[in-house]
Formats: C-alpha cells, structure tokens, sequence
C-alpha cells in the first residue's frame, strides 16, 4: 500500500494512521476514566507517576507501531513480488493464448476461404447444372424432340458395345417400314429390330395426380399409350425370315420403366405375350453385352475352321521339311564315303611315290619285281554297271 505521508524518515500509510489514532484515542479515554475515578484520591506524586507510565507506554506503544509499520512494509514488499511474479506468468500465459488463436483464427479463415471457394464452385456447378435441366425440360416438353432424345440415346448405346459392322440405322424393311435400329446377329438368326418410344406425358399426369380418380384414370391413358407402342412395333418389324422373332422397345427413361414393372406388369406381360420385349438404358446395355457375347463366340467358330485349315497345311509342310532333311542326310553320308575313298587313294599314291623315290637311289640294283608294285583296287575305281 502507498504511504499517506513520512514522518521523520517513517512513512505511514493509512492502516497504520487509523491503528495509532485508535491507540491514542483508548489510551485517552483510560486517562479520563481514571482521572475521573481518582482525582480527588491521588496525589500529586502519584498523578506524575501515573503520566511516567503512560508515557512509556506510549513509547512503548511508538516502537510496536513502528515494528508494525516496518513488517507491514516487508510484506507489502513480498505481496508486490509475488503479484508481479504472477503477473509476469499471466501476461506470457495471456500473450501465448492470443499467439494460438490468432494462429487458429487464420487458419479458419483460410479454411473458410476455401470452403467459400469450394461453396462458390459448387453454386456454378448448381447453375450451370440448373440451365441444362431447364434445357433438358425444354426438350423434353416438345414430342418431336424427345423422340429424337430416345433415338440418340439408344444409338449411342448401340455404338459404345457393338462394332460398326454388327448395327445399322434407320433401316426401311421389305414392308416398307422404317426401323430406329437393326442388330445383326450371327448366323441364320436374323436382325433384331430396335425402335424407341417415350410416353412421357402421360407417365407425367399420372405421376402429378392427387385423388385417387385423377391417378385411376391418367393410368388407364399411360397403360393403352404402352399398349398401342407394343402393338405397332408387333405389327411393323416382327417379318418372318427377315428380322429376329423378338423386337425391342427401348426406354430412354429408367423411371418411366421402373413405373411399368412396379405397377403395370400386366402391360409387360402383354409385351411378352407380343414378343416385344421392353427395356430400359440400364437392361438395354445388359442385352447387348449378351449380343456382342453371341457374336464373338460366332465369329471363333468360323475362325476355328480357318485355324484347322492353317494347322492341317503346317503339318504338311513340316512333313516335307522331315523327307528333305532325310534326303540331305543321305547326301551328306554318300559325301562322306566319297570323302573317304579320296584319302584312301591319296595315300596310295603317297606311298608309290616314296617306293620309287626309294628305288631311284639305290645303285646297281635291278629293276623292282612287278609284284612289289601295289596292285590293290583304287575305290575311286567304281564297276561300270
């Protein structure tokens, strides 16, 4: 605490004031007690002994409050060093704590700044993705166009999983009707022909209705709409001895063919019944993987005949290779007898020709007996035949 104010090199603060004005004032009111009490009993000696007393006590009374002063100072002291000690950790506690948020306060900016950007995206990706459902319903509104939609999805299908030589579009058949798509499958089976429809109006109002009336009547009009679709491509491209005796009704819309299972299975039993069998982009892709299955499979069947015809010529060839190399190993081994006949005659010639080396040296002597000449066939000598 700050001292009010010094006295004599002592400085007391207010604690210590209000202390010795207390002191000061008790020992008064002692006084005047005792005063009053034995004044007319105490003597002059007396009264003068008592004031010595009070007089020490007060002296007495001087030096504890000086003590007092001096002890509270030291704590004052040890109070203001633990205060800063405490202060000092506080503030690097303080000072740490804000470095960690501002730190944490960045880095969640900066995440929110990503997440922002990313949020940003996403909305574009929402408006762009909005104008082309708004396109694709602008599209899809017009009968026209959405007949075309169908075709376009159906011969895209067909070209991601048949080569180009197994399909052909927009054929006319020998009745004269033109047909979305014609599948070519191998061998005698025939074509199967392919036309795409999409009810989508009337699949709409019955989706859209409310009263159990409204749904009643749109799904009599959704039913003879599939109905009419199955009679007509029944009638059109199903030609003995041309096409396939199963047609496909394609449906560009995975909806409007879960609709047809879920709730009118009789209109699929009546397609079956029809020999039209319906299918949507998901089974559409699932049949002409079976189609292409079928025609590899056709195609190594006519290719196991060429192979045959290939491996039959190989093994005549390597029939003629073994004769010729036999005929060389003939040829080789006459090569080498001839071979051995030539040495022989070679070193009949060599041993002559050192005899008579050797007869040509000796002197005086007569000439050599017939029989030491060699008389023994040559082998190069053949018998005429």
């Amino acid at each position: 605490m700050e001292p009010i104010f010094s006295y004599s090199g002592l400085n007391v603060t207010f604690v210590e004031l209000i202390l010795a004005c207390a002191l000061v004032l008790l020992g008064a009111l002692i006084a005047i007690w005792v005063v009053r009490r034995g004044a007319k009993s105490m003597s002059a000696e007396q009264m003068q002994a008592y004031l010595s007393k009070m007089a020490e006590q007060q002296s007495s009374l001087q030096g504890r409050l000086s003590q007092f002063a001096e002890d509270s100072a030291s704590r004052e002291e040890k109070l203001r060093k633990i205060l800063d000690e405490r202060l000092d950790i506080v503030s690097h506690k303080v000072g740490q704590s804000l470095h960690e948020t501002q730190e944490r306060s960045a880095k969640n900016l900066k995440d929110l700044h990503e997440r922002l950007a990313l949020i940003d995206r996403a909305q574009k990706n929402i408006e762009t993705l909005s104008g082309e459902v708004s396109s694709l319903q602008s599209l899809l509104s017009n009968k026209q166009a959405r007949g075309a939609f169908g075709e376009k999805a159906m011969q895209d299908l067909i070209e991601n999983f048949l080569p180009p030589s197994a399909y052909d579009f927009q054929v006319v058949l020998s009745n004269g009707k033109r047909v979305d798509a014609l599948i070519h499958l191998p061998g005698e089976q025939g074509h199967v022909a392919v036309d795409s429809k999409f009810p989508m109006e009337s699949w709409r109002r019955l989706t859209a209705a409310e009263t159990a009336a409204d749904k009643l009547t749109y799904g009599r009009e959704f039913r003879r709409d599939v109905l009419v679709h199955i009679k007509d491509i029944a009638s059109k491209y199903l030609i003995f001895g041309e096409t396939y005796e199963i047609a496909l009704l394609f449906l560009p819309s995975e909806a409007i063919y879960a609709e047809l299972h879920t709730n009118f299975s009789d209109v699929v039993d009546k397609g079956f019944s029809e020999r039209v069998m319906i299918v949507s982009p998901t089974t559409f892709m699932a049949t002409l993987h079976t189609m292409r299955a079928l025609m590899k499979d056709a195609a190594m069947r006519e290719q196991a005949h060429i192979i045959q015809k290939e491996v039959g010529a190989l093994a005549n060839d390597v029939r003629l290779l073994s004769e010729r190399a036999t005929k060389l190993q003939t040829h080789f081994r006459q090569v080498g007898d001839d071979v051995t006949g030539i040495l022989t005659s070679s070193q009949k010639i060599t041993n002559r020709s050192d005899k008579i080396g050797s007869l040509e040296m000796q002197e005086n002597k007569e000439e050599p007996e017939p029989d030491l000449l060699d008389k023994s066939p040559d082998p190069l000598d053949k018998p005429k035949v």
